[in-house]
């Protein structure tokens, strides 16, 4: 079995570090990129098992990123889960249309987003980490 690779993507420093630290337990692997730009590059050199994307970004925004994922057949099956403040039924009628198989709403409960990303990926603690189990959501 291979380690999962997970990208983080969001123009907030803070919010990626907070992400690498709740996935640290696990033996997993995670990249990051500050826009969709970016993320863009990452998804095509490094195919992550999961994208953890943020909606709100400048340069290429979450939305942006996950229309060019989809319009590109090498990487459009890409699993993703949108990291959003915009709850409204619209947009996330707009991110399930292009294929998001999860959404999580900021701020970011930690358990409930392991929840998530465990249904994806196989999350396997690392040896001597101290985990909490991953609730099932």
């Amino acid at each position: 079995m291979s380690t999962p690779v997970i990208l983080t993507v969001d123009d907030s420093s803070m919010l990626r570090k907070a992400l690498v630290e709740l996935f640290r337990p696990y033996d997993c692997q995670l990249l990051q990129a500050p826009d969709g730009l970016v993320g863009l590059a990452v998804v095509r050199e490094h195919h992550p098992d999961l994208v953890l994307l943020d909606y709100n970004m400048p340069v290429l925004d979450g939305l942006g990123m996950l229309r060019e994922l989809r319009a590109d057949p090498a990487i459009a099956r890409t699993n993703v889960i949108m990291l959003t403040a915009n709850s409204a039924p619209q947009t996330i009628a707009m991110i399930a249309r292009l294929g998001v198989r999860e959404y999580v709403l900021k701020p970011h409960d930690g358990p409930s987003l392991l929840a998530k990303a465990a249904r994806i990926i196989k999350l396997v603690p690392r040896e001597n980490a101290v985990t909490h189990p991953v609730p099932h959501v």
